[in-house]
């Protein structure tokens, strides 16, 4: 059986769910860690009955109208949390201090939860190499740095960056060794 790493990034109504801010898409790309071939990638959009922020609005160009005939997060919950917990390992772009709260909270609010035992790499956290300077890289520095091009276009849309992630965590891990596995 091979292992599947999945890719995750969630776009949101705000910053904080700890301000009732909500999920509103969410992408999950399946990879094949040993050799990246593209086993699913899904994108989904829900209805956060909720306003969206000027500041999260300013970046995704998604206003609650635009999503008010989705379905809500609790009706894809399950299969998101059967997804990501099936997973070897999870990797996301500020994963750790933003895709990750946001979807342990939102799958607490629907009774579900992650294992604790899922590793997750943080391509921002774990790719202080990509920039020069050492700092936490944005996903455009980080495409950048590995030699993809950052499409403006289709950027901060969680499928699109999710994938270019992906792309972005592969040859990295293959090219220079990051991302590996602990032992």
């Amino acid at each position: 059986m091979s292992s599947i790493v999945v890719g995750v990034d969630t776009e949101t109504t705000g910053l904080e769910y700890a301000d009732g801010h909500r999920i509103f898409e969410i992408a999950l790309c399946a990879r094949d860690l040993v050799t990246g071939a593209t086993i699913k990638d899904i994108s989904l959009r829900f209805n956060p009955k909720r306003e969206i922020s000027a500041k999260a609005y300013e970046i995704t160009g998604v206003k609650l109208s635009d999503l008010v005939a989705e379905p809500l997060f609790e009706s894809k919950a399950a299969s998101i949390a059967t997804i990501l917990n099936n997973a070897t390992a999870i990797v996301a772009h500020n994963g750790l201090g933003f895709d990750k709260p946001f979807i342990e909270h939102e799958l607490s609010l629907c009774g579900l939860s992650l294992r604790q035992d899922l590793v997750w790499f943080d391509t921002m956290l774990h790719g202080l190499w990509a920039t020069q300077d050492g700092k936490r890289p944005t996903l455009r520095e980080l495409a950048f740095a590995l030699g993809y091009e950052y499409d403006e276009e289709k950027a901060h849309g969680a499928l699109y960056d999710t994938q270019l992630m992906m792309d972005c965590f592969f040859t990295a891990r293959k090219k220079y060794g990051f991302f590996q596995l602990p032992d």
